[in-house]
């Protein structure tokens, strides 16, 4: 599937809603010219699609949504009327400067109508219910069962990155299970943004482990998947003091990546997924079981290894081939390290990533 870039995406959304009032003007006002009703719309819902996409006010964003359902139904609704009744008035000004409109009062200018507000909030809502649950599903998995592609089994070739939080049974027995949840929360939290920024996917979560996919190409180029992985690192690694502050200790993880030729294929009746099946996604859990006894948080298949080129911050270390439970072929194992960072792992190995 092609990508398509943070910039592609805006332009997409940019060209709808302005669509969206080149056709209320044709509805309600034909004598209008349509570039009037296309500003009118960008001015008015813009705003509201940067807001959801917390690219404006991300900080009163976050705060709104620990607000139990209703209130945050309730403030979202007061926000969008502002910032609609904003975009309205400065839309109006600029048309009314430019002698595109002319209206009879000064209060035409500054106060919305009640039926455009309507439309405005029917057209951003739709917009915004689309790119929630293309958000929940993620952007391939959305438009795979949009156009229904994994309806029937496909063979294609995928790389998987699993990653595995340390010691989380040890934190759940001295924390207790709904802390053991927060840290859990929090933690896969983080992976979101450079998952979204080096173009994954987070297929599922198990237990306290995510598991994280990139179509083969996508995932080798530019060592996507392993830059992933190392700025989750990082991430974590900035924010230690934060971690410390709230849970106590600083999460350590163990991840493992590997990639080949898997089945894909839309399953379920009721509640319909996208799964992988093959030996590529058992050998993946596998190598990152492996982890534990090779004492390396970040392991690479020397098969996935060999079919990229590292950053130069990377680092890699031969392990040599090892036999892992359920495969009949010894792999050759890599462990990766960075140089920008220090994580720690167990008390006796520290990962430079």
């Amino acid at each position: 599937m092609r990508e398509i870039s943070p910039t592609q995406n805006w332009i997409l959304i940019t060209i709808v809603l302005a669509a969206s009032g080149v056709a209320y003007d044709m509805m309600f006002y034909s004598n209008q010219t349509p570039v009037v009703g296309a500003i009118f719309a960008l001015f008015i819902g813009m705003p509201i699609i940067a807001f959801e996409r917390k690219a404006l006010f991300r900080g009163l964003y976050r705060r709104i949504q620990k607000l139990p359902t209703f209130a945050f139904i309730v403030t979202e609704l007061v926000i969008y009327e502002i910032l609609m009744s904003i975009g309205f008035a400065c839309a109006a000004l600029l048309l009314s400067s430019l002698g595109m409109v002319k209206p009879s009062s000064f209060l035409d200018l500054v106060i919305m109508p009640y039926e455009v507000f309507l439309y405005a909030l029917a057209v951003c809502s739709a917009m915004i219910f689309i790119l929630r649950v293309r958000e929940l599903l993620g952007r391939d998995v959305f438009l795979s069962m949009l156009v229904s592609r994994y309806r029937n089994p496909v063979r294609e070739e995928r790389v998987f990155l699993f990653i595995d939080l340390v010691d989380s049974t040890a934190f759940a027995e001295k924390h207790g299970d709904l802390r053991a949840q927060q840290l859990l929360s929090s933690l896969f939290a983080t992976f979101a943004e450079p998952v979204r920024r080096h173009k994954g996917m987070i297929n599922d979560y198990v237990g306290d482990a995510a598991i994280i996919t990139w179509p083969l190409a996508r995932g080798i180029k530019g060592a996507r998947c392993v830059r992933c992985i190392f700025d989750i690192l990082a991430d974590i690694e900035a924010n230690a003091a934060s971690w410390r502050k709230n849970y106590g200790q600083v999460p350590k993880l163990r991840a493992a990546l590997h990639g080949g030729e898997i089945i894909t294929a839309e399953v379920g009746v009721d509640h319909h997924k996208i799964s992988y099946f093959g030996d590529t996604v058992n050998t993946t859990a596998r190598l990152e079981t492996l982890c534990r006894s090779l004492n390396r948080p970040v392991l690479i298949s020397a098969e996935l290894a060999g079919r990229m080129e590292f950053p130069d911050e990377i680092s890699c270390e031969d392990l040599g081939t090892h036999a892992l439970r359920g495969r009949g072929q010894a792999l050759g194992v890599i462990a990766l390290s960075s140089r920008a960072v220090t994580v720690l792992n167990t008390p006796a190995v520290i990962l430079h990533g």
